[in-house]
């Protein structure tokens, strides 16, 4: 690997080879607590949908179909999974939070060693 500007070859050691992928295995894994923290949040948004309705008997998908079933069931069913979800939830910001710092770790190393010669940022 070339250093830009500089014209010397950096090596890359096993160890930088392993570090690398913990960031790539890691960024792979942010965008999936990403995704599933986004779905666990859409509770809330059916939560908020079915206050605002005023009909009787909702739609309510169980699986990959919807079925009618009445409000009040629905409610209640929606409350159950909300708490279900809130707990999860918090497992996964605190998941996040964690991947992000060693993240932020192995950035600062990468960074050190190869400078510009490596890009760890989203595009």
């Amino acid at each position: 690997m070339q250093q830009a500007g500089g014209g010397s070859e950096t090596e890359v050691t096993w160890e930088d080879q392993q570090n690398i992928n913990k960031f790539g295995r890691l960024n792979n894994r942010y965008h999936e607590l990403e995704d599933e923290i986004r779905i666990a949040k859409n509770f809330e948004d059916a939560s908020n949908e079915l206050i605002l309705t005023d009909e009787e008997v909702v739609r309510f998908q169980i699986g990959e179909v919807f079925a009618h079933v009445p409000k009040d069931e629905v409610e209640m069913r929606i409350e159950q999974m909300t708490e279900t979800t809130t707990k999860h939830l918090e497992k996964l910001k605190d998941e996040k939070d964690a991947v992000v710092a060693q993240m932020a770790d192995l950035k600062k190393v990468l960074y050190a060693k190869f400078k510009d010669s490596i890009n760890l940022e989203e595009d």
